[in-house]
């Protein structure tokens, strides 16, 4: 692509600004690196060391500075030719929508977006593994990770038990430098954090749903953990990025019901899940729509090559960092498209209605791979359809080639082409309403730069989850979606691998 403009959030100022980097250059970009604002001097000393290395300083160019004129000026440059990006749902919007009018429309847009990520416990689980892992989900980093556990929720049957439990373990955490060994938890980022996520839990306390909170340092911007009470995901209206907990419990029959909350919240990056019960833990990760799901053991700190890291809807847009698909999102480069037939507008309403009618396919694993990791700990990497591709053609052979390729890869299509037969929908489809339109996960379309633009600025204008444009035959990679697996095996209560290793061990040698 040329030159990769890479924007990094302050959470991670080392692991995820390098690994950004790391892959664009990798791929045979040049490198624009914008760090968070509060995290500039890392940032600085990484890319000396990169230099260093060996990295061209003309591959390289470090510009700190705040996001919105920085940022926005490295989004909005045509010599640009993609972007990736870590941080809130709301800012990858705006750079879409800054990039899509100036950059080749087929600028890659690769955005990890954060997530309200859940975990259930059920009756079945190990309480004492559980408490540990959901400690660690929740409140380490001071519960600064867009993977880190916001909403809780336990069966009805062990609640009162497991909370207890849970609190007597929040008590032995340490806030303070975390410089010293001691010290479990540090401060939050700055006291704008802090008097934000202070002010969700004084507005939980006066509501009475405050169930716990663990003292803070007077001075500096530290956040206690604390535990608060909801129905469940819905009640959240956005992330609370710091230290809190969000509890609510469920009966055993209402498994579904929880599932399809977690997916009704539109986010979907981690999940976790504390059960001994395989066909229960099937039942839930079979339906959740989330990029990585962690079983019995806690759901932070995804591993490069183990556990390839990225969600899916309002979480972003993939491929996984970490992953295999991940650097050659970074060489994909613009293909000739057809200008577009002269043929009358496609009646939006009549395409609404398709939409709706469609079926949404059936979620089919297409490709399955097993990922390194350490014994105890099975990992799997599969894809699966991405959901309804709107193919756009422009041409009608263009458009059934489209459909051909979005079956191949487990979607479904709605056509809109001229000359399309029934079910199909006869027409060009006029550009500006793919701002409105829903029911759709990807729109291909083969044509000319300007009407790309077109479709693309339209699409950018959507609020929600980031809808790519597939403007090649090279688009099938982009209609699947990467989820992630992990299972801690030996929490079930035996795993094959483990035991087979004991028995070696304790076996005299043959020779003995």
């Amino acid at each position: 692509w040329g030159v990769f403009t890479c924007i990094s959030p302050w959470n991670f100022p080392l692991a995820i600004f390098t690994g950004q980097i790391s892959a664009a250059l990798a791929a045979g970009n040049a490198v624009l690196a914008k760090p968070a604002e509060s995290t500039g001097l890392i940032a600085h000393r990484a890319v000396e060391l990169l230099h260093e290395a060996g990295v061209p300083r003309h591959a390289l160019q470090l510009l700190p500075g705040a996001g919105r004129k920085i940022g926005a000026a490295l989004t909005g440059d045509a010599r640009v030719g993609g972007v990736c990006f870590t941080g809130s749902t709301a800012t990858a919007q705006a750079i879409h929508r800054t990039m899509a009018p100036v950059l080749h429309p087929d600028a890659p847009l690769i955005a990890e977006t954060g997530g309200l990520n859940a975990m259930i416990v059920d009756s079945t689980a190990l309480p004492e593994q559980a408490v540990k892992d959901i400690v660690i989900s929740a409140f380490q980093s001071a519960g600064q990770r867009c993977s880190a556990l916001r909403v809780l929720y336990v069966q009805k049957d062990i609640a009162d038990s497991f909370t207890e439990m849970l609190l007597g373990a929040m008590d032995e955490l340490r806030l303070g430098d975390p410089w010293h060994i001691s010290t479990d938890i540090g401060p939050v980022i700055d006291t704008n954090a802090k008097a934000k996520i202070d002010a969700h839990i004084a507005a939980a306390k006066a509501e009475g749903r405050l169930v716990h909170q663990v003292a803070a340092p007077a001075t500096g911007s530290f956040v206690g953990p604390a535990v608060i009470r909801v129905n469940g995901i819905a009640d959240l209206a956005e992330e609370i990025f710091g230290p809190v907990l969000h509890i609510a419990t469920f009966r055993a029959g209402d498994l579904d019901n929880v599932v399809d909350a977690i997916n009704g919240s539109g986010f979907g990056l981690t999940f976790g899940m504390h059960s001994r019960i395989d066909d229960r833990v099937d039942q839930v990760t079979r339906r959740l729509k989330v990029g990585n799901l962690y079983i019995n053991r806690n759901q932070i700190g995804a591993i490069v090559g183990s556990q390839p890291f990225g969600g899916e809807g309002l979480s972003g847009t993939g491929p996984k960092a970490g992953g295999p698909n991940y650097v050659p999102r970074f060489t994909t480069r613009p293909l000739p498209g057809h200008a577009v037939p002269h043929a009358a507008d496609a009646d939006p309403a009549r395409v609404a209605e398709a939409l709706r009618k469609v079926r949404r396919p059936e979620e089919q694993v297409l490709h399955a791979r097993n990922l390194p990791g350490p014994t105890g700990e099975s990992n799997r990497l599969t894809e699966i359809g991405r959901g309804v591709i709107l193919c756009l053609g422009p041409t009608l052979a263009d458009a059934r080639e489209q459909v051909r390729i979005a079956a191949e890869n487990g979607c479904r299509a709605v056509v809109v082409a001229p000359g399309a037969e029934s079910p199909g929908i006869d027409g060009v489809l006029p550009r500006a309403a793919l701002a409105e339109l829903q029911g759709f996960d990807g729109v291909a379309l083969w044509s000319d730069e300007a009407d790309l633009r077109a479709a693309r600025t339209a699409l950018a204008g959507r609020d929600g989850a980031l809808i790519p444009l597939l403007t090649g035959p090279d688009m099938g990679p982009r209609c699947r979606l990467e989820r992630h697996l992990c299972i801690d095996t030996t929490a079930a209560g035996g795993n094959a691998t483990l035991l087979a290793q004991a028995s070696r061990e304790l076996s005299p040698p043959v020779d003995a």
